[in-house]
């Protein structure tokens, strides 16, 4: 039983920070009721995104609203903040955090508390290379998927529209860097799209366009596999998708991609995908971290060496009891997060009540991969399935891992309903700049073209 009124504060709306909070107002809800327990999820966005749907997302299979968990719905315990945290001193047991409110003024808030559970997940990690800064497009947030699909299609309608072959070409020219699931996923999906809204135009064929994949290894998708990356590779090159290993992009200045083979490619769509680094914030606290910026943790998800701290998922080292190698560590994958994510609330559960904590060990079971409609990659309890058995498995697993039951009907809902008619291909890139048209009637400048004058003078 808690004796003292517990304060416990969750810093990101992720899946650690999403599945903690849950199962901590279900396993404490007498405490809560009582007043005894108070939890807080401090989170940049008041939603959980369920990232591998993201790709489908970005093909038109699944509403962008589905990808998403509202955290105050499925959360209905607890007191979530749409805010960042900026500064942890973890000694004084307080949090700095900025929230658009206090952003207006210029100022912080700070917030008390008694225990930590820090899963601010990661972000993209980026390199000094030029021109990515102006031009590359990311591929972690449900925004930036529905953006990457309006942009698609809005450069089909460009190639479509013009009689510049150097125009034309840029415009059907998508570089994809990065080997992994996000970009050989994305990657898959969309050309899967693009081949079958290529029939909709008049004068553009599925051969028009170049699809190319830039991963700086040997190999794509190490997580399933030698065997399977191979295979992966074979299938994207039967689509005439190239698939560029051993490579690295050196420059996209002036919508110019060089790579490190010496190839150019002319392109307006560069999608970086290269790999996550732990979320920035991780430096602005006093708890230890390792080599790589991660927070050192033990077996039980406290921060090693600290006493009323935890963290699990992405932002976490956390040792991987199951390996026969001394010293592994577990993959930053979906998979032991949420299982993490578990663990990590009954110890808590289990602190406040005086009670032995748990260790987490938990052996990873394999993974999964689509590569478009119908098509996919999977080795799962040491078994290898390829082409539609894998794209099935695909979406049989994560549609039991999808939060909420809500979610797994809608989706399967669209599933059903994609299978019965036919794609939607239109663009509604006009979304993210949903003034543009007010403007221009009001008589300003077309936001889109600084060149257009709405009056209708040179």
């Amino acid at each position: 039983m808690v004796k003292e009124r517990a304060r416990i504060l969750v810093v990101g709306g992720g899946y650690v920070g999403m599945y903690t909070a849950l199962r901590l107002q279900h396993r404490m809800k007498r405490e809560i009721a009582r007043d005894e327990l108070e939890i807080t999820v401090v989170t940049p966005d008041p939603y959980m995104t369920y990232q591998p749907f993201l790709p489908e997302a970005a093909a038109g299979a699944i509403s962008p609203r589905h990808v998403v968990v509202p955290l105050r719905r499925v959360l209905g315990r607890c007191r979530v903040i749409a805010g960042e945290v900026t500064r942890i001193d973890h000694a004084r047991r307080t949090a700095t955090l900025t929230t658009p409110a206090t952003q207006e003024k210029g100022g912080t808030e700070t917030l008390t508390y008694d225990e930590l559970v820090l899963a601010p997940g990661s972000v993209s990690r980026t390199l000094p290379i030029p021109g990515l800064l102006d031009y590359g497009i990311g591929f972690k947030t449900v925004e930036e998927a529905i953006g990457l699909r309006n942009h698609v299609i809005e450069q089909m309608d460009i190639a479509s529209s013009t009689r510049d072959p150097a125009i034309r070409d840029a415009a059907l020219t998508f570089v994809f860097v990065g080997g992994g699931y996000a970009g050989v996923e994305a990657l898959g999906e969309l050309e899967d799209m693009a081949r079958y809204a290529a029939r909709y135009y008049h004068n553009l064929k599925p051969e028009d366009m170049k699809w190319i994949l830039v991963e700086a290894s040997d190999r794509i998708l190490p997580e399933v596999g030698e065997e399977m990356g191979r295979y992966t590779v074979t299938q994207l090159r039967r689509r005439n998708i190239q698939v560029l290993l051993g490579t690295r992009l050196e420059s996209c200045a002036d919508r110019v991609a060089h790579l490190s083979d010496g190839q150019r490619f002319p392109t307006r769509t560069v999608v970086w995908t290269a790999g996550v680094k732990p979320h920035p914030l991780l430096a602005a606290t006093d708890l230890p971290r390792d080599e790589r910026g991660r927070l050192k943790c033990t077996a039980e998800l406290t921060v090693e060496g600290v006493a009323h701290a935890w963290s699990a998922g992405d932002a976490a080292a956390v040792p991987d009891v199951t390996a026969a190698e001394p010293g592994a560590l577990t993959a930053p994958n979906a998979q032991h997060a949420v299982r993490q994510a578990k663990v990590l609330a009954d110890n808590i559960a289990h602190a406040l009540r005086g009670e032995p904590l748990e260790r987490y060990a938990h052996k990873y079971v394999g993974s999964v991969a689509s590569l478009g409609l119908h098509k996919g990659v999977a080795q799962v309890y040491g078994r290898r399935l390829k082409g539609y058995p894998a794209w099935f498995m695909h979406r049989a697993y994560h549609l039991s891992r999808v939060p909420t039951f809500n979610r797994k009907a809608r989706v399967l809902a669209e599933w059903t309903l994609a299978g019965l008619f036919k794609r939607e291909i239109v663009s509604l890139g006009s979304l993210e700049h949903p003034r543009a048209e007010f403007e221009l009637a009001a008589g300003g400048k077309h936001p889109l073209d600084p060149n257009i004058n709405p009056k209708g003078s040179s």
